[in-house]
């Protein structure tokens, strides 16, 4: 029997054939913590008698979801981070340096990792082929000190893609369509495998987003197969020698398969409070909106920022909305800065960010006020996720974002 990409990857880090089902132990290429779950643990870490790191074992310690600190609290966490990573010997992300999951997809990550992260939407690097996935603190500090982990390798579902994206669709609104034909629940503890003939056009960048929001539909990770435009991703980013072949193999056993071809979507939504509460941006055409924010670790890369940039190039935001741009990296910053980019989204109108998590998560920088809208290229939309419970969020691609900031109201960029 053939294995899936799922079942591959674990069977190579546990040293084991394995299947669907199986509890394996295995050994973790990369493990990471940032700063609102690091601070818990590094005390777990401590509580359990380690004293150093696992030597088989990469590990970072991301300062980027209060970046810069907005209070003594945060601050303090981020000298107990740094405190940390200097006794112990991992690396350190500084603030400004940019998201974790972006940074570990530019720097860290490679076809064929097991990568762990205290935090849900490590999944992201399973857009270059790394069975990654998130977990708690306590298991995160477990891996510091051991180098391994435990796991029950997930059933996979093949989602297979055709056809080619139609004027004004992108990658966000693919994978908020499958969340909603999934349901919240609706992959819990899978593995979503993607496949198809589409692939073949699909950038690293928007394999990131999809891979970034499965855990949406409740699923352990989200695996696109290592290929050539994986390879290409890589040199460009200075690491060709990660590059490495990966497929499923075509006798693996899938639970179930899902077909979608590109050319039948348009552009979505996802209303408040869940994110599998979608909808056409057709039908919440005129919904006002007083935020709109494009970036975070969804959407905050250079050809996320290009296509907001090529909306909203001489347009001007609504008077009546504020639009926030938050560049997931700081490799990003400057490639956009170099581009162009930034420039046209500030003579927009926009408020250019630190890299990082800026208002996604609600500490700061974007807390909404009662009562207002806000349509973010971000992952999560339940009630108060940015900082006001009396606050709504929508969800949608960076070009729905742009073509909102300029109406003022939720737009179809097609309209544009």
């Amino acid at each position: 029997m053939g294995q899936t990409l799922a079942e591959k990857i674990l069977s190579a880090k546990s040293g084991d054939e394995v299947g669907a089902g199986d509890i394996v132990i295995a050994r973790v290429d990369l493990a990471f913590l940032q700063d609102t779950t690091g601070p818990l643990a590094v005390r777990q870490f401590h509580a359990a008698g380690f004293s150093c790191l696992a030597s088989s074992l990469k590990a970072v310690a991301f300062l980027d979801h209060a970046a810069p600190s907005p209070n003594r609290e945060l601050s303090n966490d981020h000298q107990l981070l740094r405190d940390f990573a200097s006794k112990i010997g991992c690396r350190l992300s500084e603030v400004g340096d940019g998201v974790c999951h972006q940074v570990v997809a530019e720097s860290l990550a490679k076809p064929g990792d097991l990568v762990i992260g205290a935090d849900s939407h490590t999944v992201t690097a399973g857009g270059l082929g790394a069975f990654a996935c998130g977990m708690g603190s306590t298991d995160v500090a477990v891996s510091f000190g051991l180098g391994k982990t435990w796991l029950r390798v997930p059933e996979s579902i093949k989602v297979v893609i055709s056809g080619s994206f139609p004027r004004g669709v992108y990658a966000k609104d693919l994978i908020l369509y499958l969340i909603g034909q999934l349901g919240a629940d609706g992959a819990t503890y899978k593995a979503l495998e993607f496949g198809g003939d589409a692939l073949s056009t699909m950038t690293v960048p928007s394999r990131l987003t999809v891979a970034n929001m499965v855990v949406e539909a409740g699923a352990k990770v989200g695996l696109f197969p290592s290929d050539d435009i994986t390879r290409d991703y890589l040199i460009s980013q200075g690491r060709g020698n990660d590059y490495c072949r990966l497929f499923p193999d075509d006798s693996a056993n899938y639970e179930q398969r899902i077909n979608i071809n590109l050319a039948e979507l348009e552009p979505m939504v996802a209303k408040p409070h869940t994110v599998d509460n979608t909808a056409s941006v057709k039908e919440l055409k005129g919904t006002r909106v007083q935020q709109v924010v494009i970036g975070t670790c969804t959407n905050g890369r250079q050809e996320d920022l290009a296509m907001a940039a090529r909306i909203l190039a001489g347009r001007q935001r609504h008077p009546r909305t504020r639009l926030i741009i938050a560049p997931a990296s700081r490799r990003v910053l400057l490639a956009a800065l170099e581009a162009g980019y930034i420039r046209t989204l500030i003579e927009a109108g926009g408020i250019i960010l630190p890299p990082g998590c800026g208002p996604c998560l609600g500490l700061h920088q974007g807390v909404l006020g009662n009562g207002e809208n806000c349509l973010s290229t971000a992952n999560r939309n339940f009630k108060g996720r940015m900082g006001n419970p009396e606050a709504f969020i929508y969800l949608a691609s960076p070009a729905t974002a742009a073509a909102t900031a300029i109406k003022g109201e939720i737009t179809d960029p097609r309209d544009l």
